[in-house]
């Protein structure tokens, strides 16, 4: 299955998303916070997968619920999407650098949740952004899509530059791992993933 939609509501969020892994790097991303939304459509860009976004959150309170939810809700089309996972890659990496720093990220899609997560900025938000918070969403998408994903900035110094560089380099190597290898077999010796 390519295509996949989520819908999951809470009494703090409510989340409509559709997604679909093999695409053309289309999205509609209508959130209430600036900044993630810009992250979630270099990753759209740069991933060749499509994805939809209606959420509305408590962000009165502040964005971490709705951060949270939405990686909750991708992690969780993502694994639906992949069905069997038969086919693909499985492992995908990318190393990409964003002016002053440079991010790399792994990926196996092993139906094991794991996240390393070594990043550190140099301010604690971006404009009213705070960037604890993306550690959530990795978290929230490793579990849901039961994958390792490992991030690490190699350096930088500027906090919007950092992020942008994982992000980007967290699309390249999703992008690589649910590559079609042309044969029809689950990439495991156990047979299944």
């Amino acid at each position: 299955m390519e295509t996949v939609q989520i819908k999951r509501k809470t009494n703090e969020t409510d989340i409509d998303l559709k997604l679909t892994i093999h695409g053309e790097g289309k999205c509609s991303i209508n959130i209430e916070i600036g900044f993630f939304k810009h992250m979630l459509e270099s990753f759209c860009k740069h991933s060749s997968i499509n994805l939809d976004i209606t959420a509305k959150g408590d962000i009165e309170v502040d964005f971490h619920h709705t951060v949270e939810d939405i990686g909750i809700c991708l992690g969780m089309a993502f694994d639906k999407a992949l069905g069997e996972k038969k086919g693909i890659k499985r492992f995908g990496w990318a190393s990409v650098p964003m002016d002053d720093s440079l991010s790399s990220v792994s990926i196996d899609i092993s139906g094991r949740p794991y996240l390393v997560y070594k990043v550190n900025f140099p301010t604690e938000k971006i404009g009213t952004f705070n960037v604890e918070l993306f550690k959530e969403f990795f978290k929230a998408f490793s579990d849901n899509a039961k994958l390792n994903l490992h991030i690490i900035n190699e350096y930088g110094e500027n906090s919007h530059h950092i992020i942008e560089s994982v992000f980007k380099a967290f699309a390249k190597a999703l992008s690589m791992a649910v590559e079609i290898t042309g044969n029809n077999d689950i990439p495991s010796t156990k047979g299944t993933l």
